[in-house]
């Protein structure tokens, strides 16, 4: 029994690395511009790689190797992980890996899921909605994985100890809040991202364009639609719309960020999580510099990557404060 948990450990550890890999060349892939390296789907320019030459006439697009190399590792890793995620699924009717079918069934949903908002990425020319939907999906699937993978460590441990520690309700929702800010933060990051709204405000920090509150339009800056034949390259919005995008984010980063400051402060009381709130501190100074360095230097593409994979660390980092809260402990009702 203990070996099928090792080799499930191992396996969930893989799955964990490449989706966070995944997500990673996803980043990278989007604010490179290599979005629509490919303008078809699965395959590029008709080929499972990437073609020397391509007849112009067949495409609208003309060939860029260098972006369609991009975008097509991104789809073989994902392809890779995707496999992974289903021999996960198989195996977890297995009931010597005490794992219970029901996250790998959902795992399995959303990453089905991810590959038809991947093509609809292509099809639907980076639209706002669908490139901000396949982010947040490559982020559940890293965040699925990483519960797994939590579950998995939590029942090796329960088979040596039988030891829990009693935390309250309080504690509980305030550890569910702060996920909940940190999921709709990332959706913001992605929504200013994917509207090419990270330069709306120029180079001006902590103000916008030198202002406090500038002139902006936030009846279109979220409105969730997606227009046919409509190329979101670069993005539609006008500038008072992409504004009101990013001060939305910096709005919601200063919220989080002060926030996660009174969860981590509690959270060092508790000992067993004391070192995971230390860990919570490091990694919102790192992201938060980071959001900085993205306006004040204009977007270098390293830095804007970083701001992504530190955002992917947060939010692993709050759901393993959540799992830990709900599965290692007993619950005392009463505050």
């Amino acid at each position: 029994m203990e070996h099928s948990q090792k080799f499930l450990s191992y396996v969930l550890l893989l799955a964990l690395l490449l989706a966070f890999t995944v997500v990673a060349l996803g980043a990278y892939t989007r604010l490179s511009d290599a979005g629509l390296g490919c303008p078809d789907w699965p395959g590029c320019y008709g080929h499972i790689g990437v073609p020397e030459q391509v007849k112009s006439d067949n495409y609208q697009r003309p060939l860029e190797a260098d972006k369609a190399w991009k975008e097509m590792i991104h789809r073989y890793v994902a392809g890779a992980l995707g496999l992974l995620i289903l021999f996960i699924f198989f195996i977890s009717f297995n009931r010597k890996y005490k794992q219970s079918p029901l996250v790998p069934s959902i795992l399995l949903i959303v990453v089905i899921f991810q590959a038809l908002l991947g093509m609809w990425t292509v099809t639907m020319l980076l639209s706002p909605v669908i490139v901000s939907a396949h982010l947040i999906g490559g982020l559940t699937t890293l965040s699925l994985i990483n519960w797994l993978y939590l579950n998995n460590k939590n029942n090796r441990s329960h088979a040596d100890s039988s030891s829990s520690s009693t935390y309250t309700s309080t504690l509980k929702l305030a550890a569910t809040i702060g996920l909940f800010l940190v999921c709709a933060q990332i959706f913001l990051g992605g929504w200013t991202s994917t509207n090419y709204a990270a330069l709306a405000c120029g180079t001006s920090f902590p103000t916008c364009a030198t202002q406090w509150w500038p002139t902006m339009d936030f009846a279109n800056a979220f409105t969730i639609s997606h227009t046919s034949n409509t190329n979101y390259e670069f993005g539609i919005l006008e500038n008072p719309a992409r504004t009101a995008i990013q001060v939305t984010h910096r709005i919601g980063a200063l919220v989080l960020s002060i926030y996660l400051i009174f969860l981590g402060t509690i959270l060092l009381k508790q000992q067993a999580l004391r070192k995971t709130a230390i860990v919570l501190f490091v990694i919102l100074s790192i992201q938060v510099s980071l959001g900085i360095l993205n306006v004040v230097l204009a977007l270098p593409l390293s830095i804007a990557v970083l701001h992504n994979i530190v955002a992917a660390f947060l939010l692993l980092t709050v759901i393993a404060i959540n799992h830990h809260l709900y599965n290692n402990a007993q619950t005392e009702l009463k505050n």
